[in-house]
Order: structure tokens, then sequence, then C-alpha cells
């Protein structure tokens, strides 16, 4: 025969207090010795009040011993530039001033773009033949989407990270234009490319002070699920193709 199991008697269950939920884990974790959790925290307290000593409620000085600026030649500076972005799985581009137009169609028939927008004041050496450059006069998600790519220029570079900063001026426009199209067109002059981040931020005041967007772009837009498999293009552009300018 069946064992037969006797039913618990059916009624309102017993509501218990987050606060004695949190005390029988603790006492569960720690052997029935919940003061033991705490002890540890106090212990831990105790060391960084112990560690700031008289320091606390003063201002104190903090030491500033790292590099702020970089001791290479500035030719080093941009190789190291190049190298770093390529990392990233963007595409490096050299090309003379005079060149830069030629460079930049070379790149829209590789990449098969088209239409590319643009920021007002686009320099005219910029422009590729064979390519219709849209001017970016507030267009919507979805015609910018309507893409192939967009083109701009870029604030500085720093070498040591291969970051690409953007500050809203000219030749620029507004973060939407890099952040919504596929492909993104940057063109950087060797004499933006700065070795490290402090002498970055140095440059970078002015913008900062006027309240313009600063946008750090190391390489095309990448990130992973759970499982670590690697997506491009989820939060900006899938390509990066990067002129550096003699």
């Amino acid at each position: 025969m069946a064992k037969r199991v006797p039913l618990r008697a059916s009624g309102p269950r017993r509501h218990v207090p987050p606060s004695q939920q949190v005390a029988k884990r603790a006492s569960f974790a720690t052997g029935g010795d919940p003061s033991s959790l705490m002890s540890a925290r106090d212990e831990v307290l105790g060391r960084v009040r112990s560690a700031l000593g008289d320091a606390r409620g003063r201002e104190v000085e903090v030491p500033r011993g790292y590099r702020s600026a970089s001791e290479a030649p500035h030719e080093q500076v941009v190789e190291r530039f190049a190298e770093r972005v390529a990392d990233y799985r963007a595409t490096v581009r050299r090309a003379s001033k005079g060149g830069l137009a030629g460079a930049l169609a070379g790149a829209c028939r590789e990449r098969g773009a088209a239409r590319l927008g643009v920021a007002a004041g686009l320099p005219e050496e910029w422009r590729p033949d064979g390519v219709e450059l849209v001017e970016d006069e507030q267009l919507s998600a979805h015609d910018l989407d309507g893409l192939d790519g967009a083109l701009t220029g870029c604030a500085l570079a720093i070498a040591e990270t291969g970051t690409v900063v953007l500050d809203g001026g000219p030749g620029q426009g507004r973060r939407a234009l890099t952040l919504v199209p596929d492909l993104h067109l940057c063109v950087v002059a060797e004499d933006q490319i700065v070795g490290l981040v402090p002498e970055a931020v140095g440059r970078l005041e002015e913008a900062a002070r006027e309240g313009r967007p600063l946008t750090f772009v190391s390489g095309p837009s990448a990130t992973s699920d759970i499982e670590l498999n690697r997506v491009e293009g989820v939060h900006g552009p899938r390509m990066l193709d990067v002129v550096i300018v003699a």
C-alpha cells in the first residue's frame, strides 16, 4: 500500500519582518552567531578610521605623481595611436592633406557607402567625389538611419588608449550624427593626437566649461552577451574608419 503523508494544516502564512530574515540568514552563514557578521563590518570600518587618522573633516592633498605628458617623439605618438586604433578592429588609413578627399572616396567605395551625413561647414578639401553628402539639419533618427555613414572631424585623439574624442565643435556636428549611422568616417590630423589622457583632459577643458557633450570613441561599437559573444553596432556605428592626415 502507498504510504500516506499527512497534510499540513492550511492557514495564513506568518509574515517575517525583513530584519529577522537577514538575521536568520546571517545566523545560518556564521554558524549560529550573527554578531560575528557585524563584528567583521565593524573591523573593516575601524581600519578605515585608523587609516584616515586625523584627516577626517579637513582637506587632504591628493598625490598626483602620474605622468601628465608623453615624452616620446611625436612620430612615435602618432604610430602608437594608429596601432591602438587598429587593435579595436577599426580601419586606419593614412592620407596627405592634398589627398584626403581621394582617401575618403576610396574608403567609401570599399564600404559601399554612397550617402554620408556631415556637419555644417565641412571643409571643401574633405568632400569625396562620387559621394552624396547630406548636411545634418536636425535630421530625424529615421533619416540618420537611412544614411550609409557619417563623415566628421574630431576634437583630438589619444594615442595611449586609441581613442578619438568628439566635442561637438566645427566639422563634428551633434552626437546623434555619429551614433545612428552604421559607418563613421573620422578625420584625425596628426597634430590633434596627444600621447596621454591627462594631456587630452587639459585640451578639453574649454569644451567642458562650455557644457559641450564629450564623446570618447575607442573603436566601433561593441558589446557582449552573457555568453561573451561579441556583437557590434548595438550602441553606435558597427564600422569605424579613422583617416590620419599628415
